[in-house]
């Protein structure tokens, strides 16, 4: 399957994104050319409790989700006479926050008689990359790395994948909220660490970096998190004062290093010579500076989306749902939220 459509007619994606807590709507066209991508964040709302609380996460989709439909079709131009199919992620995510989205997709397509597409979350986020690489098309590597989520992915064919790799514990993504909280940064972690670690050494602190015997392409960053943690507790207990840049800058170094190492190797290793990353956490200065690195130093040719992109938003599941409708794909009026959906499963 080629990468762009071949028939005449344009194919143009409405899709639904509401895993956590974005609320997001966009309008694709065949695939690549995003015309739209309306989010409407709660960052702010969530930062006040120290991170996401479902509840209040379902009930700001709920009020905000037909507003940012309204606002995607306007933006890009287009009516639902223009839609060939609604695609919406179903999973995984926060079951209520994906409730949202699957009834307001649900409820367009019976009213208006499109195609009813659901989405895999992490296809979306792999399917980024799509947008403003047009050379960009599978086979290759990519590492996707989130709030929730660490994995290794083979991407075989549009919709195909295999996990070569994921985390045993925490996600790369959750220990940097947690560490940002444990020293004062607060929520989202990811942004906060990134910013203060430009001003600290990322070499002051020996942090571990974690390899997991059974298989050299699963992650485990519990036990780095820990060690952030003792390291604090150490200070405190010997009266002395904490580098809060130094801290952030050397638990970065620890992810980045254990995300580049074993995302080169796997590259290496299954003969890839184009590697990707996916995920809030893609927008991470320092793991795209340190994987450019990697890939340019054994000829790899590395991808990588737009901030805009890389955190939750409707294009890149208009991106993941083009590929799908085109391979056929249709859901009934019996999709469901499935809160831990594997990938790869339908």
């Amino acid at each position: 399957m080629t990468g762009l459509n071949n028939e005449e007619k344009d194919i143009y994606i409405l899709a639904i994104e509401s895993s956590c807590d974005e609320t997001a709507a966009a309008v694709v066209k065949n695939g690549r050319n995003v015309l739209s991508n309306i989010i409407s964040s709660q960052i702010d709302l969530h930062t006040l409790y120290g991170g996401v609380v479902p509840e209040i996460a379902s009930r700001k989709h709920i009020e905000k989700i037909n507003q940012v439909i309204e606002e995607a079709l306007k933006a890009a131009d287009v009516t639902m006479e223009d839609i060939d199919a609604i695609a919406v992620t179903y999973g995984p995510g926060l079951v209520g926050a994906l409730l949202v989205g699957v009834s307001a997709a649900k409820a367009l397509a019976f009213a208006t008689g499109k195609p009813l597409v659901g989405v895999h979350h992490i296809e979306g986020h792999i399917s980024a990359n799509y947008i403003e690489n047009p050379e960009l098309e599978p086979p290759f590597m990519s590492l996707v790395v989130s709030g929730g989520h660490s994995h290794l992915v083979v991407v075989k064919d549009y919709g195909e994948y295999e996990i070569i790799g994921r985390t045993r514990d925490d996600a790369a993504g959750e220990a940097f909220d947690k560490v940002a909280r444990a020293i004062g940064l607060g929520y989202p972690g990811g942004p906060k660490i990134d910013r203060v670690s430009k001003e600290g050494n990322p070499e002051a602190i020996k942090f571990p970096r974690a390899k997991v015997g059974e298989n050299v392409y699963d992650f485990s960053f519990s036990g780095l998190k820990s060690a952030v943690l003792n390291y604090l507790n150490g200070c405190q207990m010997k009266g002395e004062e904490v580098c809060v840049p130094d801290v952030a800058a050397s638990f970065q170094k620890a992810v980045t290093d254990v995300l580049v190492e074993h995302a080169i190797h796997g590259a290496k290793e299954y003969g890839f010579t184009k590697l990707a990353i996916a995920g809030g956490v893609a927008s991470n200065s320092s793991l795209r500076a340190a994987m450019q690195a990697a890939c340019d130093k054994e000829g790899i040719q590395f991808y990588h989306p737009s901030p805009v992109y890389c955190t939750d938003n409707a294009a890149m599941i208009g991106v993941a749902g083009y590929y799908e409708y085109m391979k056929g794909a249709r859901h009934g009026w019996d999709l469901n939220a499935v809160p831990n959906l594997k990938l790869g499963e339908r």
